[in-house]
């Protein structure tokens, strides 16, 4: 039997000093309350209480016991409220995890932003080590982790926090070189920096979109920066996120390919650990990226 309850019922009948007493209080029947001490006293291994058909006293053994069961689960009351009180509170520690190549990109500038705005939440942030199984982050003591990807994962829960826009370009320099792009079947014929997690580019939207399995890959990594910096240097034709590239699409040291059909978006998704009631730290989080993401929109780049 549970024995936070047993001494529950013991603590009772030692504050009201009888059976019928604690029962009132506890809402139960006296033969339970009086099981349950019983069954305490068989635990402890010593007898707690002096029974006489009168009144219930405490041996010598029970008044030092009663002590310490009061003691014990008034603090266990007391944490529980302080633990309720944190769940509600935007405060404590925060943990994230996010692939390398999102975190160094607008989602890095996102949380810096949540950090310097929410002083209160120490804020752990870190980049690659995540598994292919949704849940695992929770596993590893991560609060939140971020995905490019929609995730149907009943272990988890997911809130799509922004698009993040993404281009085919390349420079100057390696269209004098290769020649124009002109339809998209027309990269099997060029040369193309890939990110090694990302070897099939859709381009278009809709219906009308196309995949292309690059295999012609001049130049491979796993950071979309070394990408922007190989297709700046005229090595190949890239597919970039937008926002770190922006400055050089707008200096047209990279020029937009094919802008009459564009290239989707990438939805980010944050997830987070199932239940009823949202931490007050997390929700907070979601929110505030949310927000920073529809107040930093990327400017439109002309082709």
């Amino acid at each position: 039997m549970d024995r936070l309850l047993l001494m529950h019922s013991f603590v009772t009948v030692a504050q009201t000093g009888s059976f019928s007493g604690a029962a009132k209080k506890l809402g139960s029947s006296g033969s339970l309350v009086s099981r349950h001490v019983a069954e305490l006293e068989r635990q402890v291994g010593v007898r707690l209480v002096n029974r006489t058909a009168r009144s219930v006293s405490l041996t010598e053994p029970g008044l030092r016991y009663a002590e310490f069961a009061a003691r014990i689960l008034d603090e266990i009351e007391a944490e529980d409220a302080v633990i309720s009180h944190l769940h509600d509170r935007a405060e404590g520690t925060l943990s994230i995890i996010c692939p390398k190549w999102i975190g160094s990109l607008d989602l890095g500038d996102a949380i810096a932003a949540f950090s310097a705005a929410h002083p209160k939440i120490h804020v752990r942030f870190e980049l690659g080590g995540m598994s292919d199984r949704t849940y695992d982050f929770l596993d590893s003591g991560f609060d939140v982790a971020f995905h490019t990807r929609d995730l149907r994962d009943s272990s988890v829960r997911l809130k799509k926090i922004a698009s993040l826009p993404f281009v085919l370009c390349a420079s100057e320099k390696y269209l004098e070189r290769c020649g124009p792009l002109t339809e998209p079947n027309g990269l099997a014929h060029h040369e193309c920096l890939v990110h090694v997690n990302d070897p099939v580019w859709r381009i278009g939207h809709g219906h009308t979109s196309t995949l292309h399995k690059i295999r012609n890959v001049a130049f491979s990594s796993n950071s979309y920066l070394a990408l922007q910096k190989a297709a700046v240097h005229g090595r190949g034709i890239a597919l970039l996120p937008q926002r770190p590239a922006y400055d050089d699409l707008l200096s047209g040291a990279l020029k937009v390919l094919l802008p009459e059909l564009a290239v989707p978006d990438r939805p980010l998704f944050a997830i987070y650990g199932p239940g009823q009631a949202t931490p007050r730290k997390v929700s907070v989080f979601l929110d505030f990226l949310a927000e920073w993401f529809s107040q930093n929109p990327i400017p439109a780049i002309r082709a």
